[in-house]
């Protein structure tokens, strides 16, 4: 193969002859392709797309470029979720250990956060000693032993998407959808999971803004991902307003706890049992989604899915008190309070501008190398559709730093009008 060819291939829309793809990736990930070549790459897919078979052989290609992880000891299916990122998105942390009680195995590779959404490693990283650096062997022994692990990305698995994903980040060509399917699929296959649900969101807090495009990458992961020899499902999900009451890392542990106990906020929680009975029947616990859902909430009832979440928490090195004690957690020193304006009725409260506001207080990072400050945050106490008189509490500010900019930009989220602005449901669609 002569890569030139396979770039003008590729720039005119022209099918791909099978085996050229895995060929590039092989030599972006050994070094024999250089990265102008494969940077071209990237810009030709994202001015013209790639044709399902090619980008099921690039995504098998990335998973192959690195260690697959063997999980055939572990009994029964393993499952797995991902979400494409969103403002005050705690889900994995209640999800999995809920899951993992009812019997499904869930291995779960994750990620930090980076701009205004929030990272799964960055929360679990909240809770004082908690290890998300295990090895491999350490991540199957505790998948085989607990039902559970959740791990970050090691530096063997899918090595080049790492590559890929780097020049993507520096020559515009991110948002293009058969290199988000690929780049995300490649990791989840490297897991050795059996099945994967997928929670696209779409809203203003959400990397899709509009429900189109949004569809348009769900039915991506899912026909890409089946053709790759996974069974997937992907759920819309609406991303206009934060997902709960707390956007920060320990304040959105607490959150989780609460999920587990069965007194979470209800969106939260509607969103953990709908991904979750998903998780259940592909793993097949359940026959139908009710039967899931049904499982589901009994192990909230009994308290099985806070053993699971404290039995993970200990072997992974972290403080187990924390699950009965939340108090534990790293808290702010101090707390301002955003109180509204003007009296009527809260018609949006916008995700992106309280997600940029938290990460301006250390709850996020605006490069990759910054530092998180895991007690800082923001605490919302209304939601849209509530009314409120002038100087009601709106949100608490929790901050160990000045402050005042952060309750400029959480005041200015909150829209008062005269009515609500209409909304669709918190789940949109189930693609399968």
């Amino acid at each position: 193969m002569r890569v030139v060819d396979l770039l003008t291939h590729v720039r005119d829309g022209e099918p791909v002859a099978k085996g050229d793809i895995a060929a590039l990736v092989r030599g972006i990930a050994s070094g024999a392709i250089p990265d102008y070549q494969a940077a071209a790459f990237c810009m030709a897919v994202y001015l013209r797309g790639l044709a399902d078979d090619s980008t099921v052989e690039l995504t098998l290609a990335m998973r192959d470029s690195g260690r697959v992880i063997n999980l055939d000891d572990v009994p029964g299916r393993k499952v797995d979720k991902h979400s494409t990122g969103g403002v005050g998105d705690k889900i994995s942390l209640p999800l999995a250990p809920l899951v993992a009680a009812c019997g499904v195995p869930v291995p779960m590779v994750s990620g930090r956060g980076l701009g205004h959404t929030g990272g799964t490693l960055d929360k679990l990283e909240a809770i004082p000693g908690f290890r998300v650096d295990l090895s491999v062997d350490r991540f199957r022994e505790l998948v085989r032993q607990i039902g559970l692990c959740l791990i970050g990305q090691t530096a063997d698995l899918a090595p080049a998407d790492k590559k890929l994903y780097a020049l993507r980040d520096v020559t515009a060509t991110v948002e293009s959808i058969p290199l988000i399917t690929s780049s995300i699929l490649s990791k989840k296959l490297a897991e050795g999971i059996d099945a994967l649900v997928l929670d696209v969101k779409v809203g203003r807090g959400a990397f899709m803004k509009d429900e189109a495009s949004a569809r348009r990458l769900a039915t991506s992961l899912v026909r890409v991902g089946t053709g790759a020899g996974l069974q997937v499902r992907a759920l819309l999900t609406r991303m206009e307003e934060p997902l709960g009451t707390t956007i920060g890392n320990a304040l959105e542990v607490r959150e989780s706890l609460a999920i587990l106990r069965g007194e979470g906020p209800a969106d939260t929680t509607e969103l953990t049992l709908a991904l979750g009975a998903e998780m259940l029947v592909l793993g097949r616990i359940a026959a139908s989604l009710a039967e899931a859902r049904t499982k589901l909430e009994a192990a909230q009832r009994s308290g099985a899915g806070l053993d699971k979440f404290r039995a993970v928490i200990e072997a992974q090195h972290g403080d187990p008190r924390i699950v009965d004690k939340p108090a534990l957690l790293p808290t702010a020193k101090q707390t301002t309070v955003v109180k509204a304006s003007m009296s009527g009725v809260l018609s949006r409260i916008d995700a992106y501008a309280l997600g940029v506001a938290a990460m301006r207080l250390g709850a996020g990072r605006s490069k990759a190398d910054d530092t998180i400050d895991p007690a800082v945050g923001i605490e919302l106490f209304r939601r849209v559709g509530d009314s409120v008189r002038a100087g009601d509490e709106l949100a608490l500010i929790h901050h160990n730093t000045p402050a005042e900019q952060a309750v400029a930009d959480t005041r200015q989220a909150y829209v008062i009008g005269d009515e609500p602005a209409l909304q669709g449901p918190l789940i949109i669609d189930r693609i399968e």
